[in-house]
């Protein structure tokens, strides 16, 4: 069966001449297709290009606001690390004020033996991180890992600092450093002597205080009572551990303040001036034991 065609006349006006063309229905459908073609393919590239734009904007819009998310979350965490900073160094300051020690004490803890005194603060000075230095002075990646090594650094230099303070405080508080009475004057020193008794040369452990019957007798350190009890030649004595190795003791007394097992702090009075025991007079005995041997007390006290 053969395909429909048609016929297509195009007039032209000023010359009045006719042109027949005949066409099969196909190939006008193919002609159709063609021009719609034309027609619509850019439209479709146009609405493409549109629809991509916006989600291309809408991309940006949501990378912009996760990185001022990122940002503020920045902002609050080195805002922290800052504070946090601050805090550290302000307790770091008030720990070095309050390890100052009056001139007293401090010569006194300085007249102890070396090794004594590293025990109790936690050995030499302290080492300074290698960390800080990268934290001050290096380029790390980025202005938080400055914070962070720096945070690091003083928290560990707070626990050093801290240990070493405490140690020192307790070694001060420890430390006899102070008359256990105002003197009239020393009957006797340290050292060897004429026994009082028999004359013949003796060693005395202690310092023999001269002073007015009843007169109170003070704790030189914070410590705790070991014994309060007549003590043969030393009569009524009280002795106290101090810790750190470190004791005193005060003999001939003529009656306690205080009793075994109870704590006193420097300056308490812990009995009174009397003549108990082996003396020729009213005096008070007083000794400073390290690791139990009787050190001259001298050592440790500033000049009345």
């Amino acid at each position: 069966m053969r395909s429909t065609r048609y016929a297509i006349l195009i007039a032209n006006r000023k010359t009045g001449a006719v042109r027949r063309f005949t066409i099969s229905r196909r190939l006008l459908l193919c002609a159709l297709i063609s021009a719609v073609g034309i027609i619509v393919t850019p439209l479709l590239l146009g609405l493409g290009a549109k629809t991509a734009g916006e989600a291309e904007l809408a991309g940006l819009r949501l990378t912009n606001e996760i990185l001022r998310l990122e940002n503020e979350s920045y902002r609050e965490a080195t805002g922290e690390l800052t504070g946090q900073i601050a805090s550290l160094q302000t307790v770091l300051t008030q720990l070095g004020e309050q390890a100052q020690l009056d001139p007293a004490t401090k010569a006194a803890i300085d007249k102890l033996p070396a090794l004594l005194r590293a025990r109790a603060m936690g050995g030499g000075a302290t080492r300074i991180d290698p960390a800080l230095a990268r934290a001050v002075s290096g380029s790390p990646e980025s202005t938080f890992g400055i914070l962070s090594d720096l945070l690091g650094v003083l928290e560990d230099r707070l626990a050093t600092v801290k240990t070493k303070i405490e140690g020192q405080q307790a070694l001060a508080r420890a430390t006899p450093s102070i008359w256990p009475l105002i003197p009239r004057w020393l009957s006797s020193g340290f050292g060897m002597r004429p026994d009082p008794f028999t004359g013949r040369p003796d060693f005395h452990y202690g310092l023999d205080i001269s002073a007015d019957h009843g007169t109170p007798v003070k704790a030189t350190a914070d410590g705790t009572v070991e014994s309060a009890e007549y003590s043969g030649n030393y009569g009524n004595a009280v002795l106290i551990s101090h810790g750190f190795g470190i004791a005193t003791r005060f003999g001939h007394l003529s009656r306690f303040a205080v009793r075994p097992g109870q704590t006193v702090k420097r300056g308490d009075v812990i009995g009174f001036v009397g003549a108990t025991g082996r003396a020729t007079n009213t005096h008070l005995h007083y000794e400073i034991l390290l690791n139990g041997q009787p050190i001259n007390p001298l050592r440790l006290l500033a000049r009345p």
